[in-house]
């Protein structure tokens, strides 16, 4: 832990990363939450695989190591038990993981908006009581989203995932991006090309499958295929970890924000984005490699 930055929270904290072991094959995906983690997690899942029909278990297989929900001796335990390439999940960004040249470490982003109000939703449809303060049911005076503007990138705000987190998530990632083992990954890219989403993450991991199965492990990954499968695809599905699987996968869609935020709402937000970010970043972060094209 020596340099790295620590995160520490309420539900989440990134020195359990020191009881793991990483192996020259590991994959970890590294996401702020609600930005395609799941969906990432079920690509590399399948291509390790190769087969449309794998039982994901994220949870299990594919452990989300930050965590304080499992005993962290027992997650390594399992960790080290496993003889198939491992892939982990993380919400801790980058300057606070252990990097090591051998693995893959696969960012995934989102629009912040996009994110935000995804996670909303989320908050909704967990049956505990972690995020009622920042996330209210009842929320007539905006204040979820005062909230996601002014906290901070680590702590309990950290775990809320305020735009600060996002944004911290991002710098550090692309403070490494050059590195051949670090690679960023945008959800709108995602969803306009899930094909060419496979083949670069099949690249990346070394992995090759012939034509007529790589389309059907496409196909097992498209959102309404995820979605009317939720109890197998969500995390700790059919678990009763979420109030409903299906709603984990609420639409997929982007843009929901669009009519819900004021003009006051949205000006403080594109100030906060100008104010951090350069305009063909900031471009990237909220469309992708389209909107870094458009720039």
């Amino acid at each position: 832990m020596t340099s790295r930055k620590l995160y520490l929270g309420a539900l989440t904290d990134n020195r359990r990363w020191d009881m793991v072991t990483i192996r020259a094959d590991d994959a970890i995906v590294v996401t702020p939450p609600k930005s395609g983690t799941t969906w990432m997690q079920t690509i590399v899942a399948l291509l390790f695989s190769g087969d449309p029909e794998v039982e994901t278990e994220l949870s299990v297989r594919m452990p989300w190591v930050d965590v304080r929900i499992r005993e962290m001796d027992e997650v390594a335990a399992r960790l080290e038990e496993m003889t198939h390439r491992r892939c982990m999940k993380s919400h801790t960004p980058m300057d606070g993981l252990p990097l090591d040249a051998r693995a893959q470490y696969i960012c995934v982003f989102r629009h912040p908006l996009d994110a935000h109000f995804s996670f909303r939703k989320h908050a909704a449809n967990i049956p505990m009581t972690w995020f009622d303060h920042w996330y209210p049911e009842d929320d007539e005076d905006g204040v979820t989203f005062r909230r996601f503007l002014d906290g901070g990138p680590e702590g309990f705000d950290g775990d809320a995932m305020p735009l600060a987190h996002i944004l911290r998530h991002y710098e550090a990632a692309l403070a490494l991006a050059e590195r051949p083992n670090v690679t960023l990954f945008h959800y709108a890219d995602m969803c306009r090309d899930l094909p060419g989403t496979f083949e670069k993450v099949a690249g990346l991991l070394g992995v090759t499958h012939p034509p007529a199965l790589m389309e059907r492990l496409i196909e097992a990954a498209r959102f309404d295929n995820m979605r009317a499968n939720a109890s197998r695809f969500a995390p700790s599905g059919g678990k009763g970890f979420m109030k409903s699987d299906t709603e984990f996968f609420h639409s997929g869609t982007s843009g929901k924000w669009v009519g819900a935020l004021t003009d006051e709402e949205l000006g403080a937000y594109d100030a906060r984005m100008e104010a951090s970010l350069t305009p063909r970043e900031r471009a990237w972060l909220e469309h992708g490699a389209q909107g870094a094209r458009d720039r």
